[in-house]
């Protein structure tokens, strides 16, 4: 049979559990029903015994209800009280009390001598070979009740139920079979679907069809697969889209180097001032080439987790406008504008190195995006435990469907690649993770056409 063939598959695992598990309900019957029923037997029948003796001895019966009582509990009653003897439900044939037999004096004769107030024995009754219990209870001084109930002979229901669960266990086994059979084949048929379709995304195909199983675990373990498939065509298209912003932003530098280096030793190599002019250009770019290496490098250690910070205390709005004094070349070039909005001092903690590289990148783009007045804003807004630092421009904003991706490596709010007057790329990236490190709340609020607010709370020092 096929499932037999691996025994580790769901098929083979749920047959062995369900016919363990009926094994052991068959062995608990087969125990109950045959062993222990003679046990059972007489254990129920001494509780008869007692309840008969609870009634007696908690109420005043007449001859007629002391005849009723043995009658309906199938026993024989013999009340002796001062040598005076009264036998009830006489007429049951296995009555051992009725016999009067030596054993029976006997044994009556000895519990009241013995002064005792309660004896079980069990009694062969040589009449009819039949088994049963004589209960003796001294009620008070020359008041006696003798109880007895015949013992079932039981072998006979012991054969007739052995070969009833022979044919239970038989029965409960295949049915065990059948049942994990249908379970197996319910559970497998979504699982190798499932399996089927991964393989095929591991393979490159992205196109991939689960259909639903009504079961739960096995549904989420579908849409999981399907959000792990939107993941990776998201990473993969960042991927693209990275390398070919980074492509670009490395061929353009490269370009312009090139071209100056050989105008200065084709053209302007006996030009002193159009020589160093070109060599300050080939500089600038190499510069830009360089900040593009270290920020994807940074960028890469932050993400593996590299670098510590250097937690110290320093004043925000010093830092801020350090920052600011750095883009007056574009201020008197471009016509940037930048309004401030600070306290006189925000004293906080963090690692500064750190913080002014997010400050820097979260201006630089706001300058790229910033609208036609080529304004930004800085403000910081005191809290009670932290500072609020936003960073405002006025451009075309972001659609709220993108504002969770915004934070990838170069995710562009336009798809067409157009150079950046400032920055490389990955200053969003770079900020996320620095910020994600030092544990600060950040985010982004923007406006179609109005604008973009991005801003972050920075622990601030009492």
């Amino acid at each position: 049979m096929n499932i037999m063939k691996n025994r580790n598959s769901i098929q083979f695992k749920t047959l062995k559990c369900l016919i363990i598990f009926s094994i052991i309900i068959l062995l608990i019957m087969w125990a109950s029903q045959i062993i222990y029923l003679k046990l059972f037997y007489e254990r129920y029948q001494i509780n008869t015994l007692d309840k008969v003796l609870n009634k007696l001895t908690r109420n005043t019966y007449t001859s007629e209800e002391l005849e009723t009582l043995a009658y309906k509990n199938n026993i024989c009653m013999e009340y002796i009280y001062e040598d005076k003897i009264y036998l009830f439900n006489s007429l049951n044939n296995n009555c051992m009390l009725t016999t009067k037999n030596s054993s029976i004096n006997t044994i009556i004769n000895n519990f009241i001598k013995k002064n005792e107030p309660k004896e079980i024995v069990k009694l062969n009754n040589p009449v009819n070979n039949s088994k049963s219990i004589l209960y003796n209870i001294k009620l008070s001084e020359n008041e006696y009740i003798f109880l007895n109930t015949a013992l079932e002979d039981v072998n006979s229901t012991t054969s007739i139920l052995r070969g009833q669960l022979i044919y239970i266990t038989l029965t409960i086994i295949l049915l065990s079979i059948l049942v994990s059979i249908y379970l197996s084949k319910m559970l497998n048929k979504p699982i190798i679907n499932i399996t089927n379709e991964a393989k095929k995304l591991a393979s490159g195909n992205k196109e991939i069809y689960i259909t639903k199983s009504n079961i739960k675990e096995i549904d989420d373990l579908r849409d999981a697969i399907y959000y792990a498939n939107k993941e990776i065509n998201k990473t993969d298209e960042l991927r693209r889209d990275l390398l070919a912003n980074v492509s670009h932003d490395l061929k353009t530098p490269l370009t312009m180097i090139k071209a100056y280096a050989e105008m200065i030793r084709d053209i302007n190599k006996d030009d002193e001032n159009k020589r160093n002019e070109n060599l300050n250009i080939i500089i600038d770019e190499t510069d830009r080439l360089n900040i593009l290496v270290n920020d994807l490098l940074n960028l890469s250690k932050m993400e593996a987790d590299k670098e510590s910070l250097v937690i110290t205390e320093f004043d925000l709005v010093e830092l801020i406008k350090n920052i600011i004094k750095k883009y007056n070349v574009i201020k008197e070039t471009e016509n940037y504008k930048f309004n401030l909005k600070l306290p006189e001092k925000a004293l906080v903690s963090g690692d500064i190195n750190k913080i002014s590289q997010v400050i820097y990148n979260l201006v630089n783009n706001a300058i790229n995006y910033t609208g036609n007045d080529l304004t930004v804003t800085i403000e910081v807004i005191e809290k009670k435990k932290t500072y609020l630092v936003n960073i405002i421009d006025t451009g075309k904003g972001i659609k709220e469907n993108e504002l969770n991706i915004i934070w990838d490596k170069y995710y562009k709010n336009e798809k067409n690649h157009k150079r950046n007057k400032v920055g490389t790329g990955v200053g969003l990236s770079i900020v996320k993770n620095i910020l994600n490190k030092h544990k600060f709340k950040y985010g982004v609020k923007s406006k179609i056409n109005e604008g973009t607010i991005f801003y972050f709370e920075i622990t601030k020092i009492s």
